[in-house]
């Protein structure tokens, strides 16, 4: 695959202003591109109706088995960690593509499960997903691509505690 034109990330935003510092650079870098990825892998996912929140849902549920995953468990799972995760199974639920069941003998707890039409479409969607994958990062080779991993563990294990989900009772101090 040709390489890009690359651009900074100042100029791929417009920055009249040269940034305050390098590390706001490469923050700023980081979320940008996080978002041009997230909207490039969000149309492929287009044709099946799906968000990718709801797709990253449907596969924690799909990975879990017959024996079904709690609500909570996927919430945690989900690269995204902010996501509503009543409000995406809902909408996996109603379109038939999971089930949900009160568990036994908790009944606060609610197993989610994968539906066969929910396996079929993600059947017919993962090999869509996995070429946008292999395209995301088509421009580095394999060396960049493995420095690139490491680097954003190095950045997100600094960060995980700092972005943390709050607790309530965090919240109510």
């Amino acid at each position: 695959m040709p390489r890009p034109s690359i651009k900074r990330v100042g100029t791929d935003i417009r920055q009249g202003k040269p940034f305050r510092s390098p590390a706001q650079e490469a923050t700023v870098a980081l979320l940008r591109t996080a978002s041009v990825v997230g909207r490039a892998v969000g149309r492929v996912l287009e044709p099946w109706g799906l968000s990718f929140a709801q797709y990253n849902a449907l596969r924690i549920i799909r990975g879990a088995g017959a024996g079904g995953i709690a609500t909570l468990a996927i919430r945690e799972r989900m690269i995204e960690e902010g996501t509503t995760i009543t409000r995406i199974l809902d909408k996996l639920d109603d379109a038939g593509l999971i089930r949900r069941e009160r568990s036994e003998p908790d009944r606060r707890q609610v197993l989610c499960f994968a539906t066969a039409a929910g396996q079929r479409l993600l059947d017919a969607a993962d090999p869509v997903v996995d070429a946008s994958d292999e395209e995301a990062v088509a421009a580095l080779d394999a060396t960049q691509t493995a420095q690139l991993i490491e680097l954003l563990d190095i950045v997100r294990a600094a960060n995980a505690e700092r972005g943390a989900a709050r607790t309530v009772s965090a919240r109510l101090d």
